[in-house]
């Protein structure tokens, strides 16, 4: 039996769309593709050398969602290429790959990734709300931290069932807002500020990445899967989670190192990964 239903995706934003949030969110990610911040880009090939190796350094765990190899002689479609580190992988090892993304300069670099190492695949501006492709086009979509801000993450995830061949699999990471990021932003941003009232799911929506990122229960996160036959739906502790990567310009005053410094990891860790923010769907239609 497919799963029937699919959440008021209105009633889970936490401030009216004005009809230019998805150019904002573009141009922040255009501004700053996912993961390139202070690595410096003198030496292309080190660049992506070490951009690569940052990326699963900090997220080990990809790999095994993703499970490259499963994709050897298989149509592939990846939905927000960013920085071009998944990507690559994929056609590394023998997906035939196409790959979107909103921006333009994600395009840009996931190209230049691919001709610095002989390897060759479709790479185009998209809109994953509206997807190019006919129905029926891919064995795997994969789509890493990208969905959710989409403004209507339902229609972008009925999207990757739409192109998924039947038998197809969906792997798709969104946020999960029962987090420990979730709770890091509200403390920050509004039990700090005397707003407690507001929720975590605010805070995501307004300071996590770029405008409007949402977060959702994994009750929500299966009911977006309108369609598909079957899914399994879990939650990993991220890098975020643990305080991993390096604090951006926001988080740089000598009170916000403090804090970093002294965050308990070990009682993060101590909790497993219930309350991790990544939240992983595998789905085949």
């Amino acid at each position: 039996m497919g799963l029937e239903t699919r959440p008021d995706e209105e009633k889970m934003r936490i401030a009216p769309d004005t009809g230019n949030l998805k150019e904002r969110v573009r141009q922040h990610w255009d501004d700053q593709p996912c993961g390139t911040r202070d690595i410096p880009v003198e030496n292309r090939a080190a660049f992506f050398r070490d951009l690569e190796r940052e990326r699963y350094s900090w997220e080990p765990y990809i790999p095994a969602f993703a499970r490259f190899d499963r994709a050897k002689g298989k149509d592939l479609l990846e939905v927000g290429v960013g920085a071009g580190t998944d990507f690559v992988n994929w056609v590394r090892h023998g997906a035939r790959g196409q790959g979107v993304d909103l921006t333009p300069r994600g395009v840009e670099l996931t190209r230049e990734r691919l001709a610095l190492e002989g390897l060759h695949a479709d790479v185009r501006i998209a809109d994953a709300e509206r997807l190019p492709f006919a129905d029926d086009s891919f064995d795997i979509v994969y789509s890493y931290g990208v969905l959710h801000h989409s403004p209507d993450t339902a229609r972008a995830i009925g999207e990757v069932r739409r192109v998924l061949r039947p038998g197809g699999t969906a792997l798709i990471m969104i946020y999960h807002v029962r987090s420990w990021v979730a709770f890091m932003l509200w403390t920050l941003h509004c039990a700090a500020k005397l707003r407690p009232w507001r929720s975590p799911r605010w805070a995501m929506y307004h300071h996590l990445e770029s405008p409007g990122t949402k977060g959702y229960t994994k009750a929500e996160a299966r009911a977006m899967l309108v369609g598909f036959r079957e899914a399994r739906v879990w939650t990993q502790l991220s890098h975020g989670d643990l305080l991993l990567m390096r604090p951006g310009e926001k988080y740089g005053g000598t009170l916000h190192r403090l804090l970093w410094r002294l965050y308990p990891r070990w009682l993060v860790r101590r909790t497993g990964n219930v309350f991790g923010t990544n939240l992983f769907i595998e789905a085949v239609k």
